[in-house]
């Protein structure tokens, strides 16, 4: 998933884009709404994780205008306000959620979760497809009850195709998922990922199609009666 950060303090934009990153998100950063409207004109995000207190534009200015102009994805606005008449303006101006600082990264994480699900219909950490099983919450992939290991970028492949199973999943948002302002990755690569992707779950009777012009979808393809099954 890729999430926009918009925070003017550095070094708390640069610990929670760390911790992020190492939860395996894509995340670009910029330091007022100003630019983060300008990203947003120019780029595709799942969430965006906005600061109250901006410099000029504050977040909730953002967090209306990007109502405004229809942009559905979550929004969790994060501040050092306390005041409930403060909370409720947020999430009455089109926030999903209100985190106060400071915070512990674990809750952070857990609520980008929820707001991933929700946006994208899934109702539990855990996605499933048949033998293949992926806990998002403890970041562990099973198939045919057997642990799957993945590399961070196959991990972001997968989970976003389990997040549109059984619909395509189209090329160039995978794409997108994958890199951020600090990364080049051409779209050629995605075919890697993919393949790594299709050699360890062909086995087990998921199958990963190509679907011409468009992407990936994830489907369930019948075993040879010789085939070992789940």
């Amino acid at each position: 998933m890729r999430l926009l950060l918009v925070e003017d303090d550095v070094m708390v934009a640069s610990g929670i884009k760390l911790g992020l990153c190492n939860a395996g998100y894509t995340v670009d950063w910029v330091g007022s709404a100003e630019r983060a409207e300008q990203a947003l004109e120019s780029d595709s995000f799942d969430l965006a994780i906005v600061d109250i207190g901006l410099p000029l534009m504050d977040g909730l200015e953002l967090t209306r205008r990007l109502r405004t102009r229809g942009l559905a994805m979550p929004v969790l606005i994060l501040t050092a306000r306390d005041a409930l008449q403060d909370r409720v303006h947020g999430l009455d101006l089109g926030a999903d959620d209100y985190m106060l600082k400071p915070f512990e990264l674990p809750e952070l994480l857990a609520r980008l979760r929820a707001l991933l699900r929700r946006s994208q219909a899934a109702t539990s950490a855990v996605l499933g497809f048949g033998p293949l099983e992926m806990d998002t919450a403890h970041r562990r992939v099973t198939l045919s009850g057997q642990v799957m290991e993945l590399g961070p970028r196959e991990w972001t492949v997968l989970e976003y195709l389990l997040l549109q199973a059984p619909k395509p999943a189209a090329k160039d948002k995978l794409l997108q998922a994958l890199t951020g302002w600090d990364k080049e990755i051409t779209p050629n690569a995605i075919e890697v990922y993919v393949s790594r992707l299709r050699a360890k779950l062909d086995p087990a009777g998921v199958a990963l199609r190509s679907i011409r012009g468009f992407g990936y979808r994830l489907e369930l393809a019948k075993l040879p009666d010789h085939a070992p099954r789940a």
